[in-house]
C-alpha cells in the first residue's frame, strides 16, 4: 500500500439530521451543499460506492478498508434501508478484503431493530456526546429545542448490554471551553466507553473559534490539559484518541488521529447523491470547499486519490505552512486539521487557528510525562545495570499478574521470590534477569499470549544458576527445552516434563525417560558457549534462545561444533584486540554494553537489535575481527544510550536535544572529533528544558570523551 491509498470511506446515507446542533459543520458552516442533496442514499448508488471500492481495494491489494456510514444522522434512514446498505456492501467487498464497517450517530433515535442489524453485519457504533447534560446541553438540543441527553444516555446504555457491547467504539466529545472539562470528562468515563475522542470545534482564521469566558492565550490546551490530568488520575484507564496520539508521536510512533501528526489521509467521502468528496471538516471554511467535481457514475476511487486536493493532505512536511515547518512540535501537531488552516488571504498555507493552543497542548504534556530528576543510571555501569534489572523484574510481575492462579506457575513465582531474598542467590538471579532476550519475551508475552512455558524455564534456569533445591512442572510445546542462560535440552517428545534441581545439578522427566544434566548425553543436552580473555568479561555465545530473532538480519541455527569453535575463535581474537585499542569497553562507562553475541547468517555484518535488554549484539558468522573492532565503538554508545532511554527520561519528548544525543554519539564512536564538537555545541546551546538532569550529565560525560579521544 502506498501513502496516497484511500482506506477509509465516509458514505453519507443521510442527509438530514433530528437535531439542530449550533456547531455543526454540516449545516451551520459555510458550505451549504447539504441542501441540494437527496435526503437519502439510493440502493443504486451504494451498489456503485461498493463496486467501486472492491475495485480499488482490489487493484492496490488493500488487506482492509473501513466504511464509515454518517450524515446528517444516519440513523434516519430506518433500520431496514440500513441492513440492505450494509448487505450490499458485505456482499461486493468482503470476497476482495477484509470490511470493516462503523457508524457514527447522535444515537437519539437507536432502537433494537437497528442494533439487530449492527450485529448481523458486526457495525461498530460511534456516539456523539458533549459531556454531562449541562455542556451537551448548550450545543445538542433537537429542532423544538429539547434536550437530546437523556435519548443519547438510553442509546449507549442499549451499547453496554453484554450482547451489544463489543459493537461499542466510543464516544465523540466537542470541545467547548465554557464547560468544566472535569465534570465533562468524568460524566462520559462514567459510561465506561471503549475510547473518548476529543474533537476541537471547526474554525478557521476567518471564523475563529469561542475563546470562552477564561482570559488564557490557550483556553483549549489548558481545557484538554486539566482533562489530561484527570485521566493520568485515573490510571488512562479508558483510551483518549488525542492523548494517545500526542504520547505516541512524542516517542518517535505515529500519529492516531487525522486532526494532528503528519500522517497522509487516506480518506474519501460520497454524499448521499454519489459525489466525490473531500473530508467534510472542509464545508467550515468555504462554500464548495471539499467538492472534486468527480461523481462514482463516472469516476473511481483511484481518480479520487489523485485529486489535488486529496494530494495537499498527503504530502506530510511538505504540505504544510513554512511556520510549521520550523515548529519543534511539527510531529505531533502536523499543522493541525486541514480545514483549521484557511483564511481568505492565504487559503490553506498558514498554521491551525489553534496553533497556540496545539504547541501549549503537546508542550504540556511532554512536560508532564517526563521524569526531569537525576537518574542514577547515568552514573555508571553499575547503576545502569541494576536499573535495567529493576525494569525487567517489573516486566516479570506484570506477566506474572497475567499468569495468576495458572498452577504451575505459582511454584515458580514463590521459588524465585525465596532467590530474591537470599543475598547469595540474589546475585545469581540477577544475572539471569539481565539476559537481554529475557526482556524480549517479556514484551512479547505483554503484547501477545503469554509464554507460560517461557516464564517457567526461566524460574528452572534461576533455581540452576543458585543450586536451589525445587521440582516444577509445565507443558512444553516443542522437543526443546530451552533454559535461558545455559543451554538446551532435547526431549523425546513435546507435553508434560517436570524439572528436578538439586545441589548435584538437574533432572528432566519428559513422560519417556530422564536426563540427568551434567551427566546427560551430548546428543541430549547442550550448553551455551562463552568467550573470556584473561582480566576482561566473558561473554556468552547465545545461538538457541527462541527469543533471539530481534535483530534486523536472520540469525543462523544453533551452530555445529567446527562452525561455533571457528566463530568462538574470532571473538577470542576481537577481545584480544579490544583490551589493546579500547579498554573502556570493559571497565569505562560501557562496561556491560556487550554481554551476548548472537550468531548472524554470512555477510549480516554487525547488528544492533530491537526489543531486547541491555547486551545483545548481533555478529554474521564470517565478520572478522578487525571489522568486529571498528564496529563497536559506536555499537557500544548506542546500545547505552538506548539502554539509558529505557530506564530514564534524558530529553523532553519530541525535542531536537533527543537527535542531537544520537547524532554525537554516532560521531563520537566514529572518531569525528570536528562534527562532534560542532553537535555537542549545537545540543549544549539547546533550550534548558529540552533536556533532564540526566540528559545533562550524559552531554557532560559525551563532554568528557570527546575532550578524551582529542588527547
Amino acid at each position: 500500500m502506498t501513502d496516497s491509498s484511500i482506506q477509509q470511506v465516509v458514505l453519507k446515507i443521510h442527509s438530514r439530521c433530528d437535531l439542530a446542533c449550533d456547531h455543526c459543520y454540516v449545516y451551520e458552516h459555510a458550505d451549504q451543499s447539504w441542501r441540494a442533496r437527496p435526503v437519502r442514499i439510493s440502493e443504486e448508488t451504494v451498489e456503485l460506492v461498493a463496486r467501486r471500492l472492491g475495485d480499488y481495494a482490489h487493484s492496490r491489494g488493500l488487506d482492509s478498508v473501513s466504511v464509515i456510514l454518517h450524515g446528517g444522522e444516519p440513523l434516519l434512514v430506518g433500520p431496514a434501508h440500513l441492513r440492505r446498505i450494509c448487505a450490499e456492501l458485505t456482499r461486493t467487498l468482503s470476497p476482495v478484503t477484509t470490511l470493516d464497517l462503523r457508524i457514527h450517530t447522535n444515537g437519539v433515535t437507536l432502537n433494537a431493530a437497528h442494533l439487530e442489524v449492527f450485529r448481523e453485519f458486526g457495525v461498530k457504533v460511534s456516539v456523539s456526546l458533549d459531556g454531562d447534560r449541562a455542556a451537551n446541553d448548550r450545543h445538542r438540543l433537537d429542532r423544538r429545542g429539547r434536550s437530546s441527553h437523556e435519548r443519547v444516555l438510553r442509546a449507549i446504555g442499549l451499547l453496554r448490554r453484554p450482547e451489544n457491547r463489543h459493537l461499542f467504539s466510543g464516544l465523540l466529545c466537542t470541545v467547548d471551553v465554557a464547560s468544566d472539562p472535569v465534570a465533562v470528562h468524568d460524566a462520559l468515563t462514567a459510561l465506561d466507553p471503549p475510547r473518548i475522542d476529543y474533537l476541537l470545534p471547526h474554525s478557521t482564521w476567518e471564523h475563529p473559534p469561542p475563546s470562552g469566558p477564561s482570559p488564557s492565550p490557550t483556553p483549549y490546551a489548558d481545557w484538554l490539559l486539566a482533562i489530561f490530568d484527570r485521566w493520568e488520575q485515573q490510571g488512562r484507564r479508558i483510551p483518549v484518541r488525542t492523548f494517545d496520539s500526542v504520547l505516541s508521536t512524542l516517542r518517535g510512533g505515529p500519529s492516531l488521529t487525522e486532526a494532528m501528526g503528519l500522517a497522509p489521509s487516506d480518506l474519501a467521502v460520497v454524499e448521499t447523491d454519489g459525489s466525490f468528496e473531500q473530508a467534510d471538516s472542509l464545508k467550515t471554511a468555504f462554500p464548495g470547499a471539499p467538492a472534486t467535481g468527480y461523481h462514482v457514475r463516472e469516476h473511481g476511487f483511484e481518480e479520487f486519490a489523485d485529486h489535488p486536493g486529496v494530494r495537499a493532505r498527503q504530502s506530510g512536511v511538505l504540505g504544510v505552512s513554512e511556520t510549521c515547518r520550523s515548529c519543534p512540535v511539527l510531529e505531533s501537531c502536523g499543522g493541525g486539521l486541514y480545514a483549521h488552516r484557511y483564511s481568505p488571504e492565504r487559503g490553506f498555507d498558514n498554521p491551525s487557528v489553534f496553533c497556540r493552543d496545539l504547541r501549549a497542548l503537546v508542550d504540556g504534556i511532554a512536560d508532564r510525562v517526563t521524569d526531569h530528576s537525576l537518574s542514577a543510571s547515568v552514573c555508571g555501569p553499575a547503576q545502569l545495570r541494576f536499573a535495567q534489572v529493576e525494569l525487567d523484574r517489573l516486566l516479570l510481575a506484570r506477566v506474572r499478574a497475567e499468569l495468576a492462579g495458572d498452577p504451575a506457575v505459582d511454584p515458580a513465582w514463590r521459588l524465585l521470590g525465596r532467590l530474591d531474598a537470599e543475598p547469595a542467590a540474589q546475585s545469581r538471579l540477577n544475572a539471569l534477569l539481565t539476559h537481554p532476550y529475557l526482556r524480549t519475551s517479556l514484551l512479547s508475552s505483554l503484547r501477545g499470549p503469554v509464554d507460560t512455558p517461557r516464564f517457567l524455564s526461566v524460574a528452572a534456569a534461576a533455581a540452576i544458576r543458585a543450586g536451589a533445591e525445587v521440582n516444577l512442572a509445565w507443558e512444553q510445546p516443542g522437543r526443546r527445552l530451552y533454559l535461558p542462560t545455559l543451554g538446551t535440552l532435547s526431549l523425546s517428545k513435546p507435553g508434560r516434563v517436570e524439572v528436578e534441581v538439586g545441589a548435584d545439578g538437574f533432572r528432566v522427566w519428559d513422560g519417556t525417560g530422564r536426563v540427568s544434566v551434567p551427566a546427560a548425553r551430548p546428543a541430549e543436552w547442550r550448553p551455551l558457549a562463552t568467550v573470556a580473555v584473561e582480566g576482561g568479561p566473558e561473554l556468552l555465545v547465545d545461538d538457541a534462545d527462541p527469543y533471539r530473532e530481534c535483530f534486523p538480519a536472520e540469525v543462523t541455527p544453533p551452530l555445529e561444533p567446527v562452525d561455533l569453535a571457528l566463530f568462538r575463535k574470532r571473538l577470542l581474537r576481537t577481545a584480544e584486540l579490544l583490551e589493546e585499542r579500547f579498554p573502556a569497553w570493559r571497565d569505562g562507562p560501557y562496561a556491560g554494553t556487550v554481554t551476548t553475541i548472537t550468531p548472524l547468517v554470512a555477510g549480516a555484518g554487525v547488528r544492533p537489535g530491537a526489543d531486547h535488554g541491555l547486551g545483545a549484539l548481533g555478529v554474521g558468522v564470517d565478520v572478522e575481527p578487525e571489522e568486529l573492532v571498528l564496529a563497536l565503538p559506536g555499537l557500544v554508545r548506542r546500545a547505552r544510550l538506548t539502554a539509558l532511554r529505557q530506564t530514564a527520561d534524558l530529553n523532553a519528548p519530541g525535542s531536537a536535544a533527543g537527535l542531537f544525543l544520537d547524532r554525537v554519539g554516532e560521531l563520537l564512536g566514529t572518531g569525528e572529533c570536528e562534527a562532534a564538537a560542532r553537535a555537542l555545541t549545537s545540543l549544549t546551546l539547546r533550550p534548558e528544558h529540552e533536556l533532564t538532569a540526566t540528559g545533562a550529565v550524559l552531554v557532560a560525560q559525551m563532554w568528557n570523551e570527546w575532550a578524551q579521544a582529542r588527547g
